[in-house]
């Protein structure tokens, strides 16, 4: 599918689903078969963290359906590193400038709502011009830089976003984010650029990749996803760095 680079990001173009080698937003990143492919940099900028996103369509999906598909990509994270409970739900009406319709925090732990039950609640509130935000904990393996000589390592938990998208909520958002984009965060994690990695943390970073890889390869099978692109507004050879770490210690 052709697309249009516009000085900042690569935008799609027509109205069908977006398909392998399809890229936009400065970088885009495929998985085929457990490995990450580098597609196409838009240009080059300082190397930085970044914000890590993972945006999954769905052909022919109905607003109704849309439930099922939030319930199975939650579901996945209780299997790679992440918890099996929702903290929180939020509904947006419009677009991300309107105030929230519905807001829920349920907590962490045992404390949390069960994927299917969250799901139900917040989508209680079905419009096609809405937008279903989830958040859920998911642990990674974090550098904690102290005074200390020796760097540490420990297993940090962060919240991911999980946003499903009505047709019409931000002028047809779906079409560049997805049917439902999950948010992972700073790109921190799966890099470390700026540290010194040993032994023991280039093992802790190629971990951090392959429970990267397991789950987006997870919520796509769960989900029934038929396309998925693993994305970032910024950083420069994204790709080639990720597929750096994950073939570390082959």
């Amino acid at each position: 599918m052709d697309v249009n680079f516009d000085g900042k990001r690569w935008k799609r173009c027509g109205t069908g689903w977006p398909g392998e080698g399809y890229a936009f937003r400065g970088l885009a990143i495929e998985i085929r078969a457990s490995r990450i492919v580098a597609l196409r940099v838009a240009s080059k900028i300082e190397e930085m963290a970044d914000t890590l996103y993972l945006s999954l369509w769905y052909p022919n999906l109905r607003l109704a359906a849309l439930a099922d598909k939030l319930t199975a990509v939650l579901g996945a994270f209780a299997a790679h590193g992440g918890e099996t409970r929702v903290y929180a739900a939020t509904v947006w009406p419009i677009d991300w400038s309107e105030s929230p319709a519905f807001q829920r925090v349920y907590g962490h732990g045992e404390r949390g709502m069960e994927p299917r039950q969250a799901v139900e609640e917040a989508l209680e509130l079905l419009h096609e011009d809405y937008a279903y935000e989830f958040q859920i904990g998911w642990s990674l393996w974090e550098l904690e830089t102290g005074t200390e000589l020796d760097d540490r390592w420990a297993r940090e938990p962060r919240l991911v976003r999980v946003t499903g998208y009505g047709p019409l909520f931000d002028d047809g958002a779906y079409e560049q984010d997805g049917h439902i984009r999950i948010d992972f965060g700073s790109d921190a994690p799966f890099l470390e650029e700026d540290a010194n990695l040993n032994a023991v943390g280039a093992r802790h970073v190629e971990e951090n990749v392959r429970q990267l890889v397991a789950l987006t390869t997870a919520v796509e099978k769960d989900s029934g996803a038929t396309a998925r692109l693993l994305w970032s507004e910024l950083g420069e050879s994204l790709a080639q760095r990720l597929a750096a770490r994950l073939g570390m210690g082959n």
